[in-house]
């Protein structure tokens, strides 16, 4: 009894390997088969999103200058007046509590002609945080301007710089551009006037639609601003607000996120 089960053992493996000899050269299990051998490639991740570093102006020798505020207010007047003084309209990115402390330079600001930009409420670590807490804080700033200016800011520049995609569905999600720069004066190291002024001047990426960053309480901002603003323009530039810069629509991002019209 044992050796004819061992028998019909033998004669069920035999018949199922001549079947599987034959499915495998018609076909039946091969493609199951080479996808256990060779996988597919896992499919590439999504693109990462970008913020607006600077604009393809189509050959237009456009830059724009914009101002962080965050801190003090001491240099307002200063700057506002070198400004003016260059015929410059700017863009100021205000943090809500900013808007807060110093209404009164929010609006002369606005009323001088410049852009008032959004630069989140609290000045957070915008990367660490939700899509809704995002939203919550850009529109917290957002409401604060409305309310002051009767303004609707469209411009969002995130806190220290950080984003992710999180962060720039939250801005898009809120009617917001998200804002960049290319050419960093690096200000807020304070490495004097010299220094800041070949930074920008001087800078690799300086060129049409490049966006520059100031920050409005920077210990030699107000001494050499007038100087770079003059550079800007001897180099044959002209200096306008980013609103004016930007593509409103019909556009894409490149890969360094340059902004292109289509």
């Amino acid at each position: 009894m044992f050796k004819k089960l061992i028998l019909k053992k033998r004669v069920v493996i035999a018949a199922l390997s001549v079947f599987f000899v034959y499915a495998l050269t018609a076909g039946i299990v091969r493609p199951a088969v080479q996808s256990l051998l060779h996988p597919a490639a896992p499919t590439a991740a999504a693109k990462k999103q970008l913020p607006i570093y600077c604009v393809d102006t189509k050959g237009e020798k456009k830059v724009a200058v914009s101002f962080d505020a965050a801190w003090g207010a001491d240099d307002t007047d200063t700057l506002l007046d070198i400004l003016k003084k260059n015929d410059v309209k700017a863009t100021f990115f205000l943090c809500g509590y900013w808007v807060d402390k110093y209404p009164d330079e929010v609006k002369k600001i606005y009323e001088a002609g410049h852009d008032i930009g959004n630069h989140s409420n609290t000045h957070p670590h915008s990367s660490q945080l939700s899509l809704e807490q995002n939203k919550e804080n850009i529109m917290a700033c957002h409401d604060k301007i409305k309310a002051l200016l009767g303004y609707d800011a469209f411009l969002y520049r995130p806190p220290f710089g950080e984003y992710n995609d999180t962060v720039l569905n939250a801005a898009k999600e809120c009617g917001y551009y998200p804002i960049q720069w290319d050419v960093d004066s690096l200000d807020w190291k304070e490495l004097g006037c010299d220094h800041e002024i070949n930074q920008v001047l001087g800078h690799k990426h300086l060129g049409s639609g490049s966006i520059i960053l100031f920050h409005n309480d920077a210990k030699y901002t107000p001494e050499v601003l007038d100087d770079i603003l003059k550079g800007l323009k001897s180099k044959g530039y002209e200096i306008v607000p980013i609103s004016e810069l930007i593509h409103k629509e019909n556009y894409y991002m490149d890969h360094e996120g340059r902004q292109i019209p289509e």
